[in-house]
């Protein structure tokens, strides 16, 4: 009776030898989304600022490629929410440009979520920990809390 395997061969070694072809396609076919988290705290322009500038939230975010997606909420503003944005520090810390705004609801607390298309830029400066969410309010027009995207 002749076998179903080549010569040498056994069932055991194609096994193992279908579980190491898996495993490759696993690790090239497919990647696992980067996950980030977002601490929103109040942070006063200036002294003169400080007793309108109140809050606190936190997010979550994914990159999954170059689509970053964040899902977060905040509570406490003393004014209501304006509009809300995705900035670039030089550093980690340090205020940077607005590179991309988001909707937040118009209230002094709610959730959100935003998806972003990031350059190739941009995903440097997100794995260098210069990504920041911020978000303004009718009483802290200039931004009422900032949180980085952190690992």
């Amino acid at each position: 009776m002749a076998s179903e395997y080549p010569s040498g061969s056994s069932p055991r070694a194609s096994l193992r030898a279908a579980a190491a072809v898996a495993a490759v396609i696993a690790m090239f076919g497919a990647h696992a989304a980067e996950g980030f988290k977002v601490r929103l705290t109040p942070v006063p322009i200036e002294a003169s600022t400080a007793a309108k500038t109140k809050g606190s939230g936190s997010a979550s975010a994914s990159l999954d490629g170059s689509t970053l997606t964040v899902t977060g909420s905040f509570t406490g503003l003393v004014g209501a929410a304006t509009v809300a944005g995705l900035h670039e520090g030089p550093v980690l810390g340090v205020r940077g440009p607005v590179v991309a705004e988001f909707t937040v609801p118009q209230s002094a607390s709610g959730s959100f979520n935003a998806e972003f298309k990031l350059t190739p830029a941009q995903l440097t400066s997100l794995h260098q920990g210069r990504l920041y969410l911020q978000i303004h309010s009718a009483a802290a027009p200039d931004g009422n809390l900032w949180g980085w995207l952190l690992p």
